[in-house]
């Protein structure tokens, strides 16, 4: 197992001992998911810590989605709920890079692809995607890369 796995486990008995509830519900979420992931067909009973940071990020942004969507409809109590549980899910991702990091990226990986016009978007976002992978939104990346390439 990796490690990522390993410290969501050890953090739930923290969070039991604490009698955190809302960690430990999120927690547990997160728990289930991994070992969901886990036992996939063909994951070979094997989690890396980039699949379960893909996991964790995918939680991270429906939880948000949730809490908009709750929000909208006027139950602030809903979306505050899913808000913690964001919370405590982005404690296990790595720091997102602001706008100005992101685009030093993208320069280099232009660079390194000799990409010049908006044809080599593809190429340029596929190498982003890659690199970037948990540290930035995609949607961050690829208005960045139109905006250098266009």
């Amino acid at each position: 197992m990796a490690q990522l796995f390993e410290q969501i486990s050890n953090d739930i008995k923290e969070a039991m001992k604490a009698r955190d509830k809302v960690r430990l519900e999120t927690l547990r979420n997160i728990k289930k998911v991994f070992l969901e992931a886990v036992t996939a067909p063909g994951a070979n009973d094997v989690l890396e810590d980039a699949d379960a940071l893909k996991i964790l990020q995918k939680l991270a942004k429906q939880g948000k989605e949730a809490a908009a969507t709750f929000t909208q409809q006027a139950r602030q109590d809903l979306a505050d709920a899913e808000l913690a549980q964001v919370k405590v899910i982005e404690e296990y991702l790595p720091k997102a890079l602001s706008e100005a990091e992101i685009e030093v990226k993208v320069k280099e990986i232009i660079a390194q692809t000799g990409a010049s016009t908006m044809k080599d978007m593809g190429r340029v976002m596929g190498l982003a995607s890659k690199q970037l992978a948990g540290l930035a939104d995609g949607g961050a990346i690829s208005a960045i890369v139109k905006r250098l390439l266009g």
